[in-house]
């Protein structure tokens, strides 16, 4: 189906971003991005200004050609879409050619897809089955592949990270690795929400799948955003500071599958789990907000890592925030720095 159409378009970040649409078969579309390249269909030659073999890109790590080491996909969390430019830039400094995956119903592909039974522009963000972006990253993999790229990485913040793991697992030999950004592997509220609430949730989303249940805390956005103090300029109509709500179906669909990793995974890839070193408050504003996750609990991630498969690295991010490539200096270089050296080892 992601043949269907290979048209790229300019893209909202700018002349040097172009985007594609990636037909789904259940009629909804989900959105690739990717810096302009000369010679679009050559992906081994280098960008102007780019390092040819041998020479330092960065001043630190000489770049490699992008044909010698696996494409990276990224996929963005909840409430959420690709705006992290510096995180491709640093990548394909390294030689990794970077692209950016916007879920249906996400972003770039709200409102874009027909015929499906729970449409993007119905519900931005819902979907009553997490399972059904294995479509959206199959036919990501594909148009990659298609561009010449034989080894894929997948990079996964936060839902991205569950649905990422959750799909990898599914996909036995298709990832060269797999980098989880603060994945969302367990509820981050009190015991009577990861059990009865949990439970009550389950039979409500069934049956009335988008019956709102709860919505996001707006300080996180907030810390972010540059309208209101932060450092990230960031669409508020696809990132909105007050987010969307928390539907029945969509947050049975989460627990469901968190249940599944932690019963325990198979991924045949190496993995690394990043975090921040210690969690915040997840409600409120507070003096940490953009130093710790302030969004998940770290303890959750670094212990239901163990889950996802036999060769799983964990490291800790001193000063990290929820989106460990949003975090203030010097811990956004340090993510980058861990992310990438670990890469070198192990692709």
């Amino acid at each position: 189906m992601a043949s269907a159409t290979d048209d790229w378009r300019p893209d909202v970040l700018g002349d040097d971003w172009v985007a594609r649409d990636l037909p789904l078969p259940d009629g909804a579309v989900a959105t690739l991005v990717r810096r302009v390249r000369p010679g679009v269909g050559h992906p081994a030659e280098p960008a102007d200004g780019e390092a040819a073999d041998g020479e330092a890109a960065d001043g630190e790590a000489a770049a490699v050609r992008p044909a010698d080491r696996p494409a990276v996909l990224y996929v963005h969390g909840y409430i959420d879409y690709f705006f992290q430019t510096h995180v491709a830039a640093a990548f394909e400094a390294r030689g990794y050619r970077f692209y950016a995956l916007d879920l249906r119903g996400y972003g770039r592909s709200v409102g874009r897809g027909s015929g499906a039974p729970s449409r993007p522009d119905d519900d931005p963000n819902f979907v009553t089955d997490l399972a059904v972006y294995a479509q959206d990253l199959d036919a990501a993999a594909r148009a990659i592949r298609a561009e010449g790229h034989d080894r894929l990485v997948v990079l996964g913040h936060s839902t991205g990270g569950l649905v990422a793991s959750l799909w990898a697992d599914a996909r036995p030999g298709l990832l060269a690795a797999l980098v989880l950004n603060s994945p969302w592997f367990e509820l981050n509220r009190p015991w009577i929400y990861r059990g009865p609430v949990t439970w009550a949730i389950d039979v409500v989303g069934r049956f009335a799948p988008r019956l709102v249940v709860g919505h996001l805390d707006e300080s996180w956005p907030r810390a972010l955003h540059v309208s209101t103090g932060g450092e990230w300029d960031f669409d508020l109509a696809w990132k909105p500071l007050e987010g969307f709500p928390a539907r029945a179906g969509f947050v049975r669909s989460v627990r469901r599958s968190q249940s599944r990793l932690a019963r325990g995974l198979a991924i045949d890839c190496p993995v690394l789990v990043l975090s921040s070193a210690r969690s915040g408050p997840a409600a409120g504003w507070h003096e940490e907000l953009l130093t710790t996750d302030s969004v998940l609990d770290v303890e959750h991630i670094t212990t239901r890592a163990r889950h996802l498969g036999d060769d799983v690295t964990v490291v800790t991010v001193e000063g990290g925030a929820h989106d460990l490539a949003l975090s203030p200096e010097p811990a956004r270089t340090t993510y980058l720095r861990e992310s990438l050296d670990w890469l070198d080892q192990h692709v």
